[in-house]
């Protein structure tokens, strides 16, 4: 009888951790959320769902979607749900990679979007992501506006440069700017669509 009632006890505990792991989630995501109102962060954007693939198809273009890796629908209804999210948001700038999946998140979601080639995936290139990640920190502090958010949407290799973190698409890094100095402060996501594959 000991065994079953220990092996009980345990599943039971294992529960609660989990449960107050959830809650203590929640609570941070809400109170991210609310700091937000403050305006004074940085939201890197991981551009939303696209279609099947990792990087862009052999002899893409950066001037011709039609050649890149883009959005499906399930990726642009998330774009759309980032802009009812931030609907009560401050947001000032918002900032782009060149590459179409980039745009395109970026003008759903907030309906504009001004590119900065510093946001430009350097997965192909990996020897630039060093000089990249310094073009943005000099770059940022200069695009902020007092009161308000900054918005890059960017790429996935371009954020785990800056923040040390690896978003899903979709998903948000928030880092809190202090002269050139970045600090990731948690991340974000808007409400699941079943759209945030790993890759």
């Amino acid at each position: 009888m000991i065994r079953p009632l220990t092996t009980i006890a345990f599943l039971l505990l294992a529960f609660a951790s989990a449960a107050g792991e959830a809650a203590s989630g929640d609570e941070q995501n809400t109170a991210l959320w609310t700091a937000l109102k403050d305006g004074g962060h940085v939201i890197l954007l991981r551009h939303a769902a696209t279609e099947p693939g990792i990087g862009d198809p052999p002899g893409y273009k950066l001037d011709d979607c039609k050649t890149q890796r883009n959005l499906r629908d399930a990726g642009r209804e998330q774009s759309r749900a980032w802009g009812k999210a931030f609907a009560q948001i401050p947001v000032g700038g918002v900032f782009s990679s060149v590459w179409c999946r980039c745009v395109e998140t970026a003008k759903l979601a907030f309906s504009k979007a001004e590119t900065w080639p510093a946001l430009n995936s350097h997965f192909d290139s990996p020897q630039s992501a060093t000089i990249q990640a310094e073009q943005l920190k000099g770059g940022i502090p200069v695009r902020m506006q007092k009161g308000k958010n900054l918005v890059l949407v960017t790429h996935q290799v371009n954020i785990t440069q800056l923040s040390g973190w690896s978003p899903n698409m979709g998903e948000a890094v928030v880092m809190r700017v202090s002269g050139t100095a970045l600090q990731p402060v948690g991340r974000l996501q808007v409400p699941d669509t079943g759209t945030q594959p790993r890759r």
